[in-house]
């Protein structure tokens, strides 16, 4: 567990403990929001430059075909093994 120390100005610590936020369950639940944010928001900027180089997107098919070739290479390199198979 990692303790943080963070400085507000007074009127807006005020205000946050007023509405709840400062207790440790809100600040984790704040930072957790904004993590999944960002990783949305990181992947919609991927989206959007494959879109704007107009690549088609790929069927069903061929990302299970991609995937297979992944796992193949990675059984060959030895860096990758899959329980149960």
């Amino acid at each position: 567990m990692t303790t943080l120390e963070i400085n507000l100005p007074d009127p807006l610590a005020k205000e946050a403990q007023r509405a709840g936020l400062l207790a440790p369950e809100a600040i984790e639940r704040l930072i957790a929001d904004a993590l999944r944010r960002r990783a949305f928001d990181d992947f919609l900027s991927v989206a959007e430059r494959v879109e704007a180089a107009s690549i088609p997107p790929m069927t069903m098919e061929e990302i299970e075909a991609e995937i297979q070739t992944y796992r193949q290479e990675r059984r060959r390199s030895g860096s990758y093994s899959v329980v149960g198979k």
